[in-house]
């Protein structure tokens, strides 16, 4: 009967555990602005800025190419893309859904974009949806641990 009466107790303090809170209305602006400081640092250029939104930890997951792990990996395949020419002359994010609970939340939405590429003589437009995880910082902040987006666009066919 002892030997019952530990994992008892421990299944009912376990169960006894407060929930974790849902986010509050200021974590969920908090989250969703970090998709317009992302926004608004790929038409600025600058992957600093962009890399500074992730943690130390975080993941970036670009279509068509390898993910990048780390900030400093995140800073330099922005920084890549920029010196290759890449050029947005437009660049929004529009949050879906915002959620989550405790300490990590994620954002859902698509996104829309117009620029060109290296070897582009015409201005494309591209839009498509984005899913990104957010962790809070010990100083209240929130930044990202993964970011995925992908294109509605269909592969372009050779010719």
């Amino acid at each position: 009967m002892r030997r019952l009466m530990l994992p008892l107790i421990l299944f009912a303090a376990a169960a006894c555990q407060p929930a974790a809170a849902p986010l509050s209305d200021a974590d969920v602006a908090a989250v969703r602005s970090l998709g317009q400081s992302y926004a608004q640092a790929y038409l600025a250029k600058d992957a600093a800025a962009a890399a500074a939104l992730f943690a130390e930890d975080g993941i970036e997951m670009p279509p068509n190419m390898p993910s990048s792990v780390g900030r400093d990996a995140i800073r330099a395949n922005w920084a890549a893309g920029f010196e290759a020419g890449v050029e947005a002359s437009a660049f929004t994010l529009t949050s879906a859904a915002t959620d989550g609970v405790g300490g990590l939340a994620y954002d859902r939405g698509t996104y829309a974009w117009t620029g060109t590429a290296p070897g582009m003589t015409e201005p494309m437009t591209d839009s498509g949806k984005y899913v990104s995880i957010a962790r809070r910082q010990d100083d209240g902040s929130w930044l990202y641990v993964a970011v995925i987006w992908n294109s509605d666009l269909p592969i372009p066919q050779p010719e």
